[in-house]
């Protein structure tokens, strides 16, 4: 006989996984944000010769990021569910 507690547990802990690869991906998404806002807010709060150099620094710092988030996303989802498949073997002991 298999233990429920055990199933229930695993599930649990696949979707804790789940839940904590989008919130990495959400804090990527938010700070991507906050570079680009910054690019575009930094004229007007400083007046230097190479500020549309810093504005394109920190779009591109942003784009980076958000890309760096996607790619990130995706392949842990990938490897979370190719693991997911893994834990698959209780599946069978529970419906016998």
């Amino acid at each position: 006989m298999m233990n429920k507690d055990l199933i229930l547990r695993e599930k649990l802990a696949v979707q804790r996984t789940h839940l904590a690869n989008q919130t990495t991906f959400l804090s990527f998404l938010r700070t991507s944000m906050y570079f680009f806002v910054a690019g575009l807010s930094i004229e007007s709060f400083f007046a230097f010769s190479k500020t549309l150099l810093v504005m394109w620094i920190f779009f591109g710092l942003a784009f980076a990021l958000c890309g760096y988030g996607v790619l990130n996303f995706f392949k842990n989802r990938r490897m979370i569910l190719e693991n997911e498949r893994h834990i698959g073997g209780y599946k069978d002991d529970f419906l016998k």
